[in-house]
Formats: C-alpha cells, structure tokens, sequence
C-alpha cells in the first residue's frame, strides 16, 4: 500500500485542542497538510486554527464529542464535505483518572470507556467508508500501558487495552478484504502534555507517572510517520518498548516492583482541594505541554531511529566509526 506524502493530505485529529492531538495538528499543517481539527472545546480549536493560519496553514474546526456515534459521524461527512476528501483519521481524544479500582465510581468508569475505547470505535467506523475510497490510513493512539498496567490508572489501563485487541481485529478484518486502508496502533510512554492537570484525581495526593517523560511533538513526528508509511505499531520513548518487552518477558517481576514503588513513583505532593478535570467537560488550558512535576521532558533517540531512517544509518555509521578507531588505537 502507498501512502500519500503529508503535504498532499487531509487529516483528521480528534483530541485536537491539546496535547498530542494539538502537537499533531501543528506539525501537520507545518508539512503542508489540511488538517481537520475535532475536540469538544470549540474555543480552543478556534484559537489553534488562528495559530496554524497565521504561519500559513490551513485547518478547518468541527465541534465533535466522539463518545456520540452520531456526532462523530458528523465530523467524517463534514470533512468530507469541506476538505473533498479523508486522508488520514487519527483518533487521539482521551481522558485519564488516577484511582485505585475500588475506590473509582462506575458512572466515572463508564466514561472513561466511552471517550477512550467507544471513542476509537466510533471514529474507526466512520473514517473507514471514506479512507476506502482512495486508500488511506487510520491511527489510533493506545499506551505502553496495553501491555504494562499501571496501578492507579487500571481503568485507563484497562481501556488502552481495550483499543489494542479492537485495534488488532479490525487490522485482520480489513486485510481479509483487501481494503486499501493502513491501521496503525501508537503506544507511547509517558509525555509530558497537560494529562496530568486534565484528570481526575481521586487519591489523597497529586497523581503523577514514572519517568522519563517524552515530548509531545515525538508523538507528533510518529503520527505522521504513521501517515506516510504502512506500518502496524509504533512506541513512542524507548522506555515504552523496553517496559512493554520486561512486562511481557517477566510479568510476575514486573507487578512486583511496581506493587513496591507505586506508592512512591505515581503520587507526589499533595493534591489541590478542588482542581477542575476534563472527563465531562474540555480541559482547561488547552495547551501542547503540560507539568511533569520537575522531571524534564526529553527527546527520544529511540523514536528518532524508528521514524527517520536516516537517523539509524547516521547513528549506526557514528559507531562503527567510533568503533574502528577504538580497534585501531589499542593496536598502535
């Protein structure tokens, strides 16, 4: 299958308002890509289409809440009605809540599902009438945490989880077809975008996630690697990769250390007395970044190699490089 370069595209973000989704619309219209922005928050989808108007690109807004199939469905024939066409659809929008199961109330549970899981379900169905038509592709962003829990996030966990074995079905379903359309699954690692001031909090102390935390334009640059090339999944942060492998190779060890540490790795100061959340309502503010409590959010060599190929050869040259004149230097 080939893809069209992202200069030549129309791409779909849900979750566009912040974070990653905001990172990605950015980048994209940077490339020359149309870029269809979809959040709940119209406010904040207008202000980040003046921003990529006023550096040139272009970007249409389109109010949508993807946990509604219908108004998701709106958003596809309205990208198509105005762009003339979907390229790539990323279903990116998601919510978070730091909990320990038992304390989490069903009602909360059920709409981190809905947003999370029903949100990619919903977004897949309706991208996938319109990426047939000319070949295409469909991004969902899942978590390293599919395939590492983490406790205080299970019900996220368990959601991202959820998106992964839809995500993988839906892959084999449409190859059984032929159908010109490329899934991709991307599980990053920590990132340091505003999740952490976005989600409910329901602990006694401020939630937070293990580091290294990565920079949201990573994602980004994944993303649309993703849209130009067919590839089946993708980790963002060689910390997600490595987790993901030592989760799998050894899963007792892995629960135990995370049983020790959990305490000390995924709360920190105390939490604010009331502080606003955005798992009924948009999240405020609607920003690219957001705070790691003091930790520094740093570039991955690892997504690099993975997504420029140049990168590898450079890196791969730069050692065996540095490795010759090692050998030579010990022989004279």
């Amino acid at each position: 299958m080939k893809l069209k370069p992202i200069r030549d595209q129309v791409v779909v973000i849900t979750g566009a308002s912040s974070g990653i989704g905001r990172a990605t619309a950015l980048m994209a219209a940077s490339c020359g890509a149309t870029v269809v922005l979809a959040a709940r928050g119209r406010d904040a989808l207008d202000t980040l289409a003046a921003e990529i108007a006023a550096s040139g690109g272009h970007a249409v807004v389109i109010a949508c809440e993807v946990s509604d199939p219908e108004s998701i469905a709106h958003l596809a024939t309205e990208a198509v009605s105005r762009c003339g066409r979907i390229d790539t659809w990323v279903n990116n929008a998601g919510v978070a809540i730091a909990a320990r199961l038992e304390d989490l109330p069903l009602a909360d549970a059920r709409r981190l599902f809905d947003v999370n899981f029903w949100g990619v379900v919903n977004g897949s169905l309706a991208a996938l009438p319109h990426l047939e038509r000319q070949g295409g592709a469909l991004i969902n962003l899942g978590s390293f945490t599919s395939d590492v829990a983490a406790p205080y996030m299970g019900m996220y966990s368990a959601s991202k989880a959820a998106i992964k074995g839809y995500t993988d079905a839906l892959r084999i379903e449409l190859k059984m077809d032929a159908r010109p359309i490329s899934v991709t699954l991307i599980k990053p690692a920590p990132i340091a975008t505003p999740v952490l001031q976005h989600q409910r909090n329901l602990l006694d102390r401020q939630a937070t996630m293990p580091p290294p935390f990565y920079r949201p334009e990573d994602v980004a640059r994944t993303i649309l690697y993703a849209a130009e090339h067919p590839v089946r999944d993708l980790f963002v942060g060689g910390a997600a990769r490595f987790g993901s492998v030592f989760g799998q190779m050894l899963p007792g060890l892995a629960d135990a250390g995370a049983a020790l540490f959990a305490r000390q790795i995924f709360k920190t100061r105390k939490a604010p007395a009331d502080r606003p959340d955005n798992l009924y309502t948009p999240g405020t503010p609607a920003t690219t970044t957001g705070d790691t409590h003091g930790h520094i959010a740093r570039p991955s060599l690892y997504t690099a190699m993975r997504t420029r190929p140049g990168t590898s050869v450079a890196i791969a040259g730069a050692i065996l490089t540095l490795g010759f004149i090692g050998r030579v230097s010990r022989r004279t």
